[in-house]
């Protein structure tokens, strides 16, 4: 179906058998915001994982469509040129590697891979309209100018590392996005400037938000909240749900 990501009864686990994700079937349209809620252990990060087609983890049963195209066995590069991309929960650090020549490297890669976008004339960034395009979304993040001077998260705080991840959303254009946890780590400052930048996207996308608490929700107003424990989601609602769930916790969902 175009202009989705469908998560067909999606079973997954380690290469050493050990089962983690049992049946999970969600549809994410684009337009449409998505956050997965959970206690620790409970799969969420491994869906994450999973869907970017991570190679620690083996699909046992079930498929992963986007726009009618089953990308369950293909490579995570192939994943992101059929428009999907993932922020790490805990993105590493590179060095040598520059930051700005990394994601020039990336965008065009995007705008040459041949799906859609070079249908569309859309031509490579040189460095300069690189540099015009990347600096007033680094400066609506809150980052100095020298971002794209610096290497690859080196020397980056947690809060600019999250950053760093939407950044590169903002830049990239994905058709979807799966952020893992953008809040770990963040100071209300650096989450407001990261509700803010995905807030102002000018351009429609669907989002898979995981997350363990609703402190992000109040600047990334969800249209579906799914709970997932031991695996599968066990309940899923519209925006009150990840209300509730925060003043009741998660054990009554483990019960």
């Amino acid at each position: 179906m175009k202009d989705t990501l469908e998560i067909k009864n999606l079973f997954a686990g380690t290469k050493e058998g050990k089962e983690i994700l049992r049946g999970i079937s969600l549809t994410l349209k684009k337009g449409e915001i998505h956050a997965v809620m959970g206690p620790n252990g409970g799969g969420k990060s491994t869906l994450a994982q999973v869907l970017m087609g991570h190679p620690d983890y083996v699909v046992t049963k079930g498929s992963i469509v986007l726009n009618g195209t089953d990308i369950t066995a293909m490579t995570p590069d192939q994943r992101a040129k059929h428009g999907l991309f993932l922020g790490f929960q805990y993105p590493v650090e590179i060095t040598g590697v520059n930051f700005g020549n990394f994601l020039r490297m990336a965008v065009n890669e995007q705008r040459d891979s041949g799906l859609k976008i070079k249908d569309l004339g859309i031509k490579k960034l040189s460095p300069i309209a690189f540099r015009n395009a990347v600096e007033p979304i680094a400066k609506n993040l809150g980052f100095s100018e020298d971002i794209v001077k610096r290497f690859l998260n080196q020397g980056f705080s947690g809060g600019e590392k999250k950053k760093a991840e939407i950044l590169q959303l903002s830049m990239l254009k994905p058709e979807f996005a799966i952020l893992d946890e953008p809040d770990s780590g963040l100071d209300v400052d650096a989450l407001r400037y990261i509700g803010k930048a995905i807030n102002t996207l000018d351009y429609p996308f669907g989002l898979l938000l995981i997350t363990h608490y609703q402190r992000i929700l109040h600047y990334i107003k969800p249209h579906f909240v799914h709970i997932v424990v031991n695996g599968k989601i066990v309940r899923s609602g519209d925006a009150s749900l990840a209300k509730e769930t925060e003043e009741g916790g998660y054990e009554q969902y483990l019960q």
